[in-house]
């Protein structure tokens, strides 16, 4: 019923640019947090970085002062990756917290990934 789905990913060389977006469509009656998580070949995934509602947002110190989270509409994520280095590959993988109805709660969703190479 909700669908998170990535775009944008992609080869670059070291030092390049890439902006990868996340929409959420589906039944939604609201999102809370949104977040970009990581997983490179042969690690665990993990947190990169994260945006409110309200728009506040936080990142993992590896990509502090490259990486921007930003929010281009209630459903829609947005990540742009600056100065990318090869340590940056990795499937990327959208999150959002998700209300479908009114009486209900937040669930966790993940959309399928994308995946971003960097060249050295």
């Amino acid at each position: 019923q909700v669908q998170l789905v990535e775009s944008g990913g992609g080869l670059v060389q070291a030092g390049g640019s890439l902006r990868l977006s996340c929409s959420a469509s589906g039944t939604i009656f609201s999102i809370n947090d949104m977040a970009w998580y990581r997983q490179g070949p042969g690690k665990q995934r993990e947190w990169v970085a994260s945006i409110t509602s309200g728009g506040s947002t936080n990142c993992a110190d590896s990509v502090k002062g490259r990486f921007t989270i930003s929010r281009d509409n209630a459903n829609k994520v947005i990540l742009q990756m600056n100065s990318l280095k090869p340590e940056d590959t990795a499937v990327y993988y959208c999150n959002a917290e998700i209300k479908t109805r009114y009486w209900g709660y937040f669930g966790n969703y993940w959309g399928q990934g994308t995946q971003v190479t960097v060249s050295s």
